[in-house]
């Protein structure tokens, strides 16, 4: 059993060295800190600094937590620094696991500032152009979501959704009114129907317009 858990804790850390931190994927890279963490249950270590030592005569109870808290933030430090390239292994070598993270948000908050400004801008700037093919356009709107949601900048499904019909051309106002409790990929089947029958119909109006002229 033992060996089994020890093999499960090692796969789990082969996600973070496969892909060493190096400035470029910090987001991504503290997600997988944070799920390793949790499944060895040392994700308190992040968000707790580890407390003053214990008085002498302090309960057995409060020396042991303080101990078990230094020896959890120890190997917590060590696993960041392993899967850092080498430049930022030395710019945080002697930093406990609550500091280092500290001052690696403090170096790529401002990053993931812009990234989520440029993505919100792209996002916001889409609308389809009457006539043009709605499966590419909410491809592209679904992209832009799930990019900000991993710059922990989630709009949700309701709010993704209602941008998403807002930005669809005045045609699809009478089939979208109701449809705002969708997924992203059911409104995407739903648009690709409704862009089939809209180019269906076309060709009968251009042949009533026709007819209506003859006449």
């Amino acid at each position: 059993m033992a060996n089994t858990a020890y093999a499960n804790n090692f796969s789990l850390q082969s996600i973070l060295k496969k892909d060493k931190l190096n400035g470029t994927d910090f987001l991504d890279w503290y997600r997988n800190l944070r799920i390793v963490l949790k499944k060895e249950r040392k994700l308190y270590v992040l968000e707790q600094p580890i407390p003053a030592p214990p008085i002498a005569r302090a309960p057995h109870a409060k020396i042991n937590a303080h101990r078990m808290h230094s020896d959890d933030a120890l190997d917590v430090a060590c696993l960041m620094l392993a899967t850092m390239d080498s430049k930022l292994q030395k710019q945080h070598e002697n930093m406990d696991a609550f500091d280092m993270l500290g001052h690696l948000k403090k170096l790529y908050e401002e990053q993931a500032r812009h990234e989520r400004y440029d993505v919100s801008k792209e996002l916001f700037r889409c609308k389809l152009a009457d006539g043009s093919p709605v499966k590419s356009y909410v491809l592209k709107m679904i992209r832009y979501v799930e990019s900000l949601e991993k710059l922990d900048a989630p709009l949700g499904q309701e709010l993704a959704t209602n941008l998403i019909m807002q930005l669809l051309p005045s045609s699809y106002n009478q089939f979208v009114m109701n449809e705002i409790d969708k997924s992203l990929l059911e409104l995407l089947s739903m648009l690709r129907t409704i862009d089939q029958n809209l180019n269906k119909a076309k060709p009968m109006d251009i042949m009533m317009i026709h007819k209506g002229k003859k006449k």
